[in-house]
């Protein structure tokens, strides 16, 4: 199937689960956005119109599916919009990985440790063994320091943001990923051109 196929079904997908969701996506109260993006949530860029956040799991087929479609919207918007992560990890090396990312992201990296763990999902995703060795290679193949890699990754304070991280997420009542937010709205997109327009409208809001 096509990958802008696959991306409208998950879109799609989101739309009905949101929409049976009692906690309504409409956009989020005053107490709950101070949660919504952390002061340590990655970035993937740094504008300053619009933030843009998506919980999500690496080894998510949906957010594998979304991941070019979010890489092809940080392109064309990622100088205006700021683009941040938040984790909510449901599978087995889901963890792992996000203690990866968090530790490359302790040496600045976490957006190339990001992209590596997507990129290369069909190797480790869905292994029924841990895959922290195998993160630990990334990190140096990304020219990491592999020593203060590996004593991030066993810091509890790693696995504590993470844990906060998806404290936060059921806090929206976030039950899966991706899950996408804008401004503080839980989006509902059934199409790419449908998260371009919601983009396009907050900039020229």
């Amino acid at each position: 199937m096509a990958l802008i196929g696959v991306v409208g079904l998950i879109l799609a997908g989101m739309l009905v689960w949101n929409s049976q969701d009692e906690s309504s996506p409409e956009a989020v109260g005053d107490e709950p956005t101070a949660q919504l993006v952390r002061e340590d949530s990655p970035r993937l860029s740094e504008g300053e119109e619009a933030v843009f956040v998506e919980y999500l799991d690496f080894e998510c087929e949906g957010c594998l599916a979304l991941y070019p479609v979010i890489e092809d919207l940080r392109d064309k918007y990622g100088d205006r919009v700021e683009f941040v992560v938040r984790h909510m990890p449901l599978h087995d090396n889901s963890v792992n990985a996000a203690l990866a990312a968090e530790a490359a992201a302790e040496q600045g990296e976490f957006e190339a440790m990001y992209q590596r763990l997507f990129d290369s999902v069909d190797q480790w995703g869905h292994q029924s063994t841990s895959q922290a060795e195998t993160f630990v290679g990334y990190a140096d193949e990304l020219g990491l320091d592999v020593d203060r890699f590996r004593a991030d990754v066993n810091d509890p304070a790693t696995l504590a943001s993470i844990e906060q991280s998806r404290q936060d997420a059921q806090a929206f009542g976030v039950t899966g990923t991706p899950t996408l937010f804008l401004d503080g709205q839980r989006l509902e997109p059934t199409s790419v051109a449908d998260l371009e327009a919601s983009i396009e409208a907050a900039l020229n809001d």
